[in-house]
């Protein structure tokens, strides 16, 4: 919740490292300042830290350790602490959050980290903001409701829960007059401060003012003194009481707002949600429908509005159908119409529905026809020459928006496939070896790459190969499958890890792709116990023994793929003890911008070592949870996981990997859904 910025620091955080083993703690001074403690002097013993506290809080001080211990955190648990300050020996209240490490920390239930917060600053502001009779809101810069006082929500009539992250006009009905919104788009715009008067029903007017900045606009709000004169209520029920920028700059901020969004949106859903947002506020439309040109028919591609049936009778119709949705477009003349009675005679006989005016956008890219953009209106609108000229403009860039997005749609679903069919379809049963993978794309760009995984059974046992192509495009994806096969074809033929590598090496560079991979090849004796193993240029694989150690295997290093016809690549034997795990992975798993690899691969050894799993699938699900969960992924993740000595089980088997994937059900190609099964 945004508040005044008070003049003094509204919240202090203090950090902690608690050992409940041995009571000692690590403090920031921060957290010594909040206690009245010198930092130079504070021994880290956690009775110190206590006899700051009230009496009454001390046992509930230790009760929060325990609990921390036992349900791993500890949420806004309220202390008193000695304010120093205060002469009388007054205590102020702080906030506690703690939590216990994750699971894969290697003290699990033994330490505590976490912060105090102390707010008095900021919660002595709140309180003065609070005792005002006026009313006084914060809007974010596009016009949510942040914060409003007590005085605010009195005046409005309104509770905290119905406005807070809401719009005004939205809320309230006697604010839903278009020219409220455009009060606070113009002062946004202009960065000028904006007032109005506006009658909340029966007769109580108010008074307005907005004070903008770039991060948000601060509105007040008080009973007006007088009420307008009769011919200005009449005029409007949202009557300016001061200057203010015209309507107009409301009208521009969405323009500016579509011509921007449009630019970043990459698929056609993005788009037409783009200019429903955008066009229909601007002008004051209630529906928008786009029909796009498809195998000579007009096909609906989006539409928002109350009316279901607004133009359905345009599905399907051919392109030289008189009707305004066809004309437009054939004509790449727009068509406005502002009344019923000019729309049947212009058209006679054609269904009006419970729209009263039409505007009707040819969309039209590099001279060929994609589509029109139909905005509906319940109310007469009349089109000024402004109005005209704007929309006409828009068109162009909705056009060139929409076939970009659409061509994107093509090459995507092209790609997804591609992407489906070249990974393996089903991992191979091997006796005395169980696998699992998975596999999550990127989440930005074509959603395409290079990374593969394969498990090749041969008579001498298996072998595991897990690459990574660089780029995020088709011919990433053709050159990985390329090797991929290259990689089965040398071993087929009994090559050595060695000699397989290099084979793999010059095949890249004969390709002439220009691109570069990196790849690690283990090859497996499930009787024995013990692997070779070769690598170029990938991050090393990770070894999970039957005691729970886990290790990065120490691998000679090759050269990346397609760099040198006469790169030689060097085996290491590698012992592996019945029951253990191996672990091979692609860099987008350990990569992080701004941090050395090595942490990254450390942190994932960690978590193999701690995960807690009762099956090969479920420690993959562990070890991906956070990778999983992340918003971005700036690169693919592939993951093959193998059991070394174990027992198959065919209820692991399955005829697809499990893949998440992204598609554009969403704004930004929606969430993670599955693909198939698991493999075994």
């Amino acid at each position: 919740m945004e508040t005044p910025a008070p003049s003094a620091a509204a919240v202090r955080v203090g950090l902690f490292d608690w050992d409940l083993g041995s009571d000692t703690l690590n403090v920031d001074n921060a957290l010594c300042a909040i206690f009245g403690l010198d930092p130079d002097a504070f021994d880290g013993r956690i009775e110190t830290l206590t006899a700051c506290l009230h009496p009454g809080d001390r046992a509930a001080f230790r009760a929060c350790a325990r609990e921390a211990a036992g349900e791993g955190q500890i949420t806004a648990r309220r202390m008193r602490v000695r304010d120093r300050s205060d002469d009388g020996g007054g205590y102020r209240t702080v906030e506690l959050w703690g939590r216990a490490p994750e699971a894969d920390d290697p003290r699990p239930g033994t330490q505590l980290v976490g912060a105090v917060v102390d707010a008095q600053a900021g919660t002595a502001a709140v309180a003065a903001v609070e005792r005002l009779r006026d009313g006084l809101f914060s809007l974010a810069p596009d016009g949510r409701v942040t914060y409003a006082n007590r005085g605010a929500l009195q005046l409005l009539d309104v509770s905290t829960d119905e406005v807070l992250g809401e719009f005004l006009w939205d809320v309230l009905p006697w604010l839903s007059d278009p020219g409220v919104e455009y009060r606070h788009r113009s002062a946004m715009i202009s960065q000028t401060p904006s007032s109005f008067l506006a009658c909340r029903p029966p007769d109580q007017w108010l008074a307005f003012s907005l004070h903008p900045r770039a991060d948000g606009v601060t509105g007040w709000v008080v009973p007006a003194t007088s009420a307008p004169s009769a011919a200005a209520v009449s005029a409007s029920p949202i009557t300016a009481v001061a200057a203010a920028a015209p309507a107009r700059l409301g009208v521009m901020y969405h323009v500016l707002q579509l011509s921007s969004a449009l630019t970043e949106a990459v698929t056609t859903r993005q788009v037409c949600e783009v200019v429903s947002d955008q066009l229909l506020p601007a002008f004051g439309g209630q529906q928008m429908a786009i029909y796009v040109v498809r195998s000579g028919t007009m096909q609906l591609l989006h539409h928002t509005g109350r009316h279901e049936e607004f133009l359905d009778w345009l599905e399907g119709v051919p392109l030289h159908a008189r009707l305004p949705g066809t004309e437009t477009l054939t004509s790449g003349a727009p068509l406005f119409i502002e009344s019923q009675q000019d729309l049947a005679r212009g058209y006679p006989g054609i269904p009006m529905g419970q729209v009263s005016s039409w505007a009707y956008l040819p969309l039209i890219a590099s001279g060929r026809p994609v589509g029109t953009c139909v905005l509906g209106f319940d109310e007469i609108h009349h089109f000024t020459e402004k109005d005209r000229g704007v929309l006409t403009a828009l068109a162009g860039l909705i056009a060139q928006a929409l076939e970009r997005a659409r061509l994107y749609d093509s090459e995507f679903a092209v790609a997804h496939g591609l992407q489906q069919a070249l990974l393996p379809h089903r991992l191979p049963t091997v006796p005395g070896i169980r696998a699992v993978a998975r596999y999550l794309p990127a989440t930005s760009g074509m959603d395409i790459g290079g990374d593969w995984y394969d498990v090749i059974p041969t008579d001498s046992g298996a072998r595991l190969v897990i690459g990574d192509v660089e780029g995020h495009s088709i011919a990433a994806a053709a050159t990985m499958a390329q090797l991929r096969s290259a990689v089965r074809a040398f071993a087929a033929a009994g090559h050595t890890p060695g000699d397989m590598m290099a084979g793999v090496n010059r095949t890249l560079i004969d390709l002439d792709s220009n691109l570069l991979a990196s790849c690690c090849y283990i090859h497996l004796e499930p009787r024995g116990r013990h692997a070779y193993a070769v690598t170029a240029g990938h991050p090393p694989p990770l070894l999970r023994r039957p005691d729970g150690t886990t290790d990065a295997l120490d691998l000679d290093v090759g050269p990346v793929l397609g760099v040198d016809h006469s790169s030689a690549y060097a085996q290491t034997r590698v012992a592996l003890p019945p029951g253990s795990i191996l672990a091979l992975y692609t860099d987008g798993l350990v990569e992080e911008p701004g941090t050395d690899i090595d942490v990254g691969i450390d942190r994932l050894r960690a978590s193999l070592a701690h995960a807690r799993a009762g099956s090969l699938d479920e420690l993959a699900d562990r070890i991906l949870h956070n990778a999983r969960g992340s918003p971005y992924r700036a690169d693919d993740i592939a993951l093959l996981l193998t059991e070394h000595g174990a027992v198959h089980d065919p209820r692991h088997t399955s005829r697809r990997p499990w893949v998440d994937r992204y598609d554009d059900s969403a704004a930004g190609r929606g969430g993670p859904t599955g693909q198939g099964g698991e493999p075994g």
